[in-house]
């Protein structure tokens, strides 16, 4: 499984309005890469058979239908 976060954090101290006042910027970014990670394939009920009870093979059988993982996700904040 593939999966790389990242964060950029900036410290600014502004000192017009006291000598102890700090504004942080950051970003943060969330599988960054965007790598889909696909679960198991498996049916709509949950199984992964690959025939149907008569023995013909499963239609929708292999199909890769999910992730294990979110897509990529990117919040900004000020503190």
């Amino acid at each position: 499984m593939t999966n790389l976060d990242f964060s950029v954090v900036k410290n600014n101290t502004i000192r017009k309005i006291s000598e102890s006042f700090n504004v942080q910027f950051r970003a943060e970014l969330f599988n960054i890469l965007n790598h889909a990670n696909f679960n198991v394939p498996s049916l709509g009920d949950g199984y992964t058979n690959m025939l149907n009870g008569d023995g013909t093979v499963n239609g929708s059988a292999g199909l890769l239908t999910q992730t294990t993982t979110d897509p990529r996700e990117i919040q900004f904040a000020i503190n």
